[in-house]
């Protein structure tokens, strides 16, 4: 039993950090109608960007986060929406998801030329001791990543469900003139809504590089599996993005233990192809029409 409940932690903290990323492509769905098939990348380059600034400028870890916070902003947030969202925006989502696409497999490989391709540790922000709770034992990299994960997910919830600028945001992504004739300031909310997003990436780097090691395709694994735990959670909800998430993580590590670890990286897509055929719209998602 206290192995299971082992597996069930380790499984939730794992399924918080798809979650988070998950959680970018629900946001920008709902915020500004892009699907960002670079949602991994958004990740493992802020993780080079800290490992640079804590190897070669020998910034402590907050500071190199801060750093990359404000440089992920510029680039993965305000660039990445002015090069390449504005521009093929109004064209639907095809030529977006073709563009990001590229873009993943363009980042990738800069990045291999530039670091290598070897991985490399990332220190971790968590003590490395053991939480003992009788016969329990937990680790606090898996508590504070889910405690982490879980606020980020549910802070989001409330920017997007419970403010005007949330609605604002999802009201831009519904109908564009419809949000314009309303007075709603249409660049500032999906400007905002990728600034967000480049947030929510520094934040799943720092949580997840320790245990994934920084390397040039770290961000394939993730942007699957998130992508995954999006549609089995609801593409257009951002709870189900944190359920998406959790349900794989944990049932990964079940599979995994009770079964056999080749079927481990298997349960994702299994767990997607059974929502999709009986629940399109994901377990908390809405069915919604939308002009793409």
């Amino acid at each position: 039993m206290f192995t299971f409940l082992q597996l069930i932690v380790s499984g939730l903290a794992t399924g918080a950090i798809y979650a988070l990323v998950a959680l970018g492509f629900t946001l920008l769905w709902q915020a500004s109608g892009t699907i960002n098939f670079a949602q991994g990348e958004f990740v493992m380059l802020p993780a080079f960007s800290m490992l640079f600034c804590l190897d070669t400028l020998h910034m402590p870890i907050w500071i190199a986060f801060l750093v990359t916070c404000v440089l992920s902003m510029v680039v993965l947030g305000q660039g990445f929406n002015r090069i390449v969202v504005a521009p093929l925006r109004r064209h639907g989502v095809i030529p977006l998801v073709i563009a990001t696409l590229g873009l993943s497999t363009g980042l990738q490989s800069t990045v291999k030329a530039v670091f290598g391709a070897q991985p490399l540790p990332f220190p971790s922000i968590f003590p490395s001791s053991l939480i003992h709770l009788g016969p329990l034992t937990l680790s606090w990299s898996d508590v504070g990543t889910l405690a982490v994960a879980g606020i980020m997910v549910f802070g989001m919830q409330i920017l997007l469900d419970r403010t005007l600028t949330g609605r604002a945001m999802q009201a831009v992504a519904q109908n564009t003139e419809g949000a314009q004739i309303l007075g709603i300031n249409v660049k500032r909310m999906v400007l905002l809504t990728f600034l967000v997003n480049a947030l929510l990436g520094v934040v799943a780097a720092l949580l997840v590089t320790p245990t994934y090691l920084a390397t040039f395709d770290m961000g394939n694994t993730l942007s699957l599996k998130a992508f995954y735990a999006a549609i089995i959670g609801g593409f257009n909800e951002t709870r189900g993005a944190l359920l998406g998430g959790l349900l794989i993580g944990v049932m990964e590590n079940l599979v995994g233990s009770y079964i056999s670890p080749n079927y481990k990286d298997g349960v994702a897509l299994m767990l997607f192809m059974v929502v999709i055929m009986f629940r399109p719209q994901g377990l908390l998602g809405k069915v919604e029409e939308r002009k793409v």
